[in-house]
This record gives structure tokens, C-alpha cells and sequence, in this order.
């Protein structure tokens, strides 16, 4: 597990001035720009897709953490690697044979994460931890940005790290959904080194304030 990290989540981006939005927070010191694919069936949402990260991955070289909440979304692993992604996490939920999900994407060369819902349990991703680079646990509902985090999903989020440290995994655990400067001290505590924050970054007077304070 590294250092604590900012993934600054580009759904609450005006993306009218994205390019902008990218500059700033950059500048404010995020390590990652966090993009999140929704099919409209995985997640009752659509947003962006490949034109988008391509533009995106030509416009910066920051670090993309790319959020698949997309039904089967080993069809689309060689795509996004193309077109720059540079780590790609899929839902445990959404994959009907997660290991050769994982599989496809190492194949690439980019780092592989899984992602689970609020209500999925931390056992269900026990026989894979080794194997990924990154655990996502969703603090909301994945699908709309500006939730409220669920409370319980912090048993969840102790419960992946204490495993992790149990087992020697080393894997990065990271944490989206309703994450700002009032809970991230304790979403640290519990374990999570990544945290992701859309719009307490995006919405926010002082950009690289809030980017200080996720990161502790």
C-alpha cells in the first residue's frame, strides 16, 4: 500500500470547461483523475466513455483511475487500456468470471481493481485480493455523485485493510461515495489510502484546501 493518494473525480466537472477543471486540480495537488463509466444498466446512470478518456488522456498525463460500472466489462478491458487508461477497476457484481476479468486487464499492462457495492460483503472479493491492485469499496450507491456516505460500509473498509495486513496484501484500498474534509481523517483511520472526491474538490472555494485535507 502507498501513500495516501487524491483521486479527484472528474463526474463533478463541468465539462463544458473540462480541460480546466483537469488544470486545476492538478495544481491543487491531486494525484489521480478518477473517471466513471456508467451504462445505464450495471447502474441506473449513463455517463461518459472512450471519447471522452481519449480526449482526456491526450489533454494529461495524470494518473487515470478508470471506474468501469458497465455489465460485463471485459468486453470494453482492451479498449479502455488503448485509450489511456492506467488502472482499470470492474464491480465484482458486474463480472461473470472475475478472474479472467482481472486477467484481461494485467494483459494490457495496467493495473487491475475491483470495485464492490455498499451491500456486496468483503468476503466476496477474498479469493481475488491477491491478485489486484486496488480494492474499491463504495461508500454510496455507485451511479450519481453527491451522496451522503453510508456509514456501515466502514466496517467494511476496516475489514479489507485488516485482512490486507493479516495476509500481506498490498494492495491500495480506495473509497468512493459522499468523502470530504469532515470524514476523510476517519476514512483514513479505517484503512483507505485513496480517496476519491468529485464534487468537495470541483464545487469547492479552495481547491487545494480540500485536496490537503483528504489527504491528511
Amino acid at each position: 500500500m502507498s501513500k495516501n493518494i487524491v483521486a479527484a473525480s472528474i463526474l463533478s466537472a463541468d465539462l463544458c470547461s473540462l480541460g480546466d477543471d483537469i488544470d486545476r486540480a492538478q495544481r491543487a495537488g491531486a494525484d489521480y483523475l478518477h473517471f466513471d463509466v456508467m451504462d445505464g444498466v450495471f447502474v441506473n446512470n449513463i455517463s461518459y466513455g472512450i471519447p471522452v478518456l481519449d480526449s482526456v488522456r491526450k489533454y494529461t498525463d495524470m494518473f487515470l483511475d478508470v471506474h468501469l460500472m458497465i455489465t460485463e466489462p471485459v468486453r470494453y478491458v482492451s479498449r479502455f487500456a488503448e485509450y489511456g487508461a492506467d488502472m482499470i477497476t470492474f464491480h465484482l457484481e458486474a463480472a461473470r468470471d472475475v478472474k479472467k476479468t482481472i486477467d484481461e486487464i494485467k494483459k494490457t499492462g495496467r493495473r487491475a481493481g475491483i470495485a464492490l457495492k455498499p451491500a456486496t460483503p468483503f468476503s466476496e472479493v477474498i479469493p481475488y485480493f491477491a491478485d489486484i491492485d486496488m480494492l474499491l469499496i463504495m461508500t454510496v450507491e455507485p451511479g450519481f455523485g453527491g451522496q451522503g456516505l453510508i456509514p456501515e460500509t466502514i466496517d467494511k473498509l476496516r475489514e479489507a485493510k485488516r485482512y490486507a495486513d493479516e495476509h500481506g496484501i498490498c494492495a491500495d484500498i480506495e473509497v468512493d461515495g459522499g468523502i470530504n474534509g469532515d470524514n476523510a481523517a476517519m476514512i483514513r483511520q479505517a484503512g483507505a489510502n485513496v480517496l476519491v472526491a468529485g464534487s468537495y474538490i470541483f464545487k469547492s472555494d479552495d481547491i487545494t484546501a480540500s485536496v490537503k485535507a483528504l489527504r491528511g
